[in-house]
C-alpha cells in the first residue's frame, strides 16, 4: 500500500514544479489548474443563476425582456468578478499585493486596451442607463437602421431587415448620436410625399389617397386621435405636392422601407382609379437656326412634352400589394 501511495506521489509530483513567482508566492501547476477550475465553476454558476432568472421573469409579466436581460448580463458580471477574486486568492497572491498588479495593468491599458475598456464601460452604461434596449429599433449616424438583439462586453449586435448582423463598438452609442425609434413608445408618424398635376381637384386627391391609407394593413385604426391626414405641402415647379400623414401600427414600426412601399403602392392604384394625374417634368427646346436641310418633321416639333402613359383606363383587378406583407 505503502508503494502505492509513493508511486501515485511521484505521479503527480510535477504539478508542484515552480513556474514563476509572483512577489514572494511561487505558482505551480497546481495552483493554475486551481485558478482555471475556480472560473469555470464560477462560469457554470453565472449560466445557472441566469436561467434561473429567466425562468422568474417569463412567469413574471411585470418584469420586460429588456430589464431581465441587463439583469442577466450585469449577474454574469458581478459572479465572474467574485470567482476571478477567489481564483486569484486560491493561487496563494495577496490581494493587497495584487493591487500593483492592477496599477501595472492600469498603465498598459492607457496605452493599448483604452478601446476595449471604453466599450466595456459603454456596455454597462447602456445596461444601466436603459437609453438602449434589446429589441430597440435604432438607426445610427451612419444611416444604418436594424433591431438591437444583443449588448456584449465589446459590442452590440444590431440586426437589419435584411437579416444581415452588424456589430456595433459600445462605445459608439455613447458617444455618437443614435435614433431610437422604440425607445419610449411604439407608435410612430411617418410622412408620404406625392404629387399630382396642377388642375388637380384637392378634395378628389384626400378622398383617394385615405382610401388607399385604409387599404394599407399598417395603418393605425381605431382611433380617431390618430386618424391619417392628406396635407397639401408645397406649390412644386410641376405638381402640387401632397403628404400622406399616417399613424403606424407598433409591429410596422421596424418595417420603414416596407411601410413606405406599401403606402406609395396603394397611393398610385388610387390615383389611376380617380383618374388623378400624376405629372413628369417638362422640356421646352428653342430652335436658334433652321435650314430647309433639316427633316421636315423636325419643323413641327418645338417643344418635347415628357407625358406619363394612358393611365386614364380603370384596372379590372387591383394588383397585390407585396410591401403591405412585408411584416
Amino acid at each position: 500500500m505503502d508503494t502505492f501511495l509513493q508511486s501515485v506521489s511521484a505521479a503527480f509530483s510535477w504539478l508542484d514544479t515552480e513556474l514563476f513567482t509572483v512577489g514572494e508566492t511561487a505558482v505551480t501547476y497546481s495552483s493554475v489548474l486551481t485558478f482555471v477550475l475556480i472560473i469555470i465553476v464560477a462560469y457554470v454558476v453565472s449560466r445557472l443563476v441566469q436561467k434561473a432568472l429567466s425562468r422568474i421573469g417569463h412567469f413574471r409579466n411585470s418584469v420586460s425582456e429588456s430589464s431581465l436581460y441587463a439583469l442577466n448580463r450585469i449577474t454574469h458580471y458581478v459572479i465572474m468578478l467574485i470567482g476571478f477574486l477567489f481564483a486569484v486568492a486560491s493561487v496563494g497572491i495577496d490581494l493587497t499585493k495584487f493591487a500593483i498588479f492592477a496599477s501595472a495593468l492600469g498603465v498598459g491599458i492607457g496605452f493599448g486596451l483604452q478601446t476595449l475598456v471604453s466599450n466595456f464601460s459603454s456596455g454597462l452604461i447602456l445596461l444601466f442607463d436603459k437609453t438602449l434596449k434589446v429589441g430597440d429599433f435604432v438607426e445610427l449616424e451612419s444611416g444604418v437602421t436594424g433591431e438591437v438583439r444583443e449588448i456584449n462586453i465589446r459590442s452590440t449586435v444590431i440586426t437589419t431587415n435584411d437579416n444581415i448582423d452588424i456589430i456595433v463598438p459600445n462605445s459608439e452609442f455613447v458617444a455618437g448620436r443614435v435614433t431610437n425609434w422604440t425607445m419610449r413608445d411604439t407608435l410612430r408618424r411617418i410622412k408620404i410625399d406625392f404629387g399630382v398635376a396642377y388642375g388637380s381637384d384637392k378634395e378628389l386627391v384626400r378622398k383617394a389617397v385615405l382610401e388607399a391609407a385604409d387599404r394599407v394593413p399598417h395603418t393605425l385604426s381605431g382611433n380617431e386621435s390618430y386618424g391619417p391626414q392628406v396635407w397639401l405641402s408645397e406649390f412644386g415647379d410641376s405638381a402640387l405636392n401632397f403628404e400622406l400623414v399616417v399613424w403606424l401600427k407598433p409591429e410596422a414600426v421596424k418595417r420603414p422601407g416596407a411601410v413606405k412601399a406599401a403606402f406609395l403602392w396603394e397611393i398610385h392604384t388610387s390615383l389611376a382609379e380617380y383618374d388623378i394625374e400624376i405629372p413628369f417634368p417638362q422640356r421646352d427646346l428653342h430652335v436658334k437656326s433652321w435650314t430647309a436641310e433639316m427633316p421636315s418633321q423636325f419643323a413641327v416639333k418645338t417643344t418635347e412634352n415628357k407625358k406619363k402613359g394612358d393611365t386614364k383606363s380603370k384596372p379590372n383587378k387591383r394588383p397585390d400589394n407585396d410591401a403591405a406583407d412585408e411584416l
